[in-house]
């Protein structure tokens, strides 16, 4: 696509946006600041009673884990975020977009990915020692970001995230939800790798708010914004398919 035209899609979308999450906090069936409760996410538990299982999975993939894309080579929208090699990522899906050769990997991490209702994006984010995710927020309110723990290392305390005033700690096995429109920024300041799930689900909403977030989700979706990083993922792919054999 023309840059300008893409940067004109981008900017508009983005105006919409605005508009429409200035609705979103006032008929959000959870409390609308920083971190959520999990009570009204059930489907939680259910991860966290096999986050082993999930970890054993995930422990394949860190055999290849210099192989695995960056994230801003998926999402170059995102590259002030990161501009090394010290954020990967392994996408199981985005916004409708699924990768079946990651689910097939990874296929007791998958089917329970495609039990959680609402999952809009899934993937294991992996961040190296003494990385900084620099404070930033993301664009829209529509949606809830998920994580659970998988690989916390010592000391715990040196491995953090901060959305808004208040700073919280992973902890393994352990879920954390949270609203990424407030600005935040993550650390791993210790000599281990730090990896979870990590997931962005629908808000819950009253309707009709709720049926104007889904149509919203959708026109996300066919963005550039994923559109391209479809398209950047799927070469990912063909590589991965060559390093994996």
């Amino acid at each position: 696509m023309n840059p300008k035209i893409r940067k004109t899609i981008m900017r508009s979308g983005r105006k919409v946006l605005r508009q429409v999450q200035k609705q979103i906090g006032r008929a959000s069936l959870v409390a609308d600041q920083p971190f959520v409760a999990g009570a009204q996410f059930p489907w939680a538990k259910q991860l966290e009673d096999n986050w082993q299982n999930i970890r054993e999975e995930l422990e394949v993939v860190l055999a290849h884990r210099e192989d695995l894309p960056n994230f801003q080579d998926i999402s170059p929208d995102q590259k002030h975020l990161a501009q090394d090699d010290k954020w990967k990522t392994f996408f199981f899906f985005a916004y409708g977009l699924k990768v079946p050769a990651n689910c097939a990997r990874c296929p007791r991490t998958a089917k329970l990915l495609e039990a959680v209702p609402g999952a809009k994006t899934a993937f294991f984010s992996i961040l190296s020692p003494r990385m900084h995710i620099p404070a930033h927020r993301g664009p829209y309110k529509g949606l809830i970001r998920y994580h659970l723990g998988l690989i916390v290392p010592e000391p715990a305390t040196q491995c953090r995230i901060r959305v808004a005033e208040t700073i919280a700690y992973w902890e393994e096995g352990k879920s954390m939800f949270f609203d990424d429109t407030y600005e935040h920024e993550v650390w791993n300041d210790t000599d281990g790798v730090r990896v979870v799930l990590f997931m962005d689900v629908l808000r819950p909403l009253r309707f009709p708010m709720s049926a104007l977030n889904r149509f919203v989700i959708k026109a996300i979706a066919a963005s550039p914004f994923v559109t391209d990083a479809k398209k950047n993922h799927e070469a990912w792919e063909e590589r991965m398919t060559e390093l994996w054999r």
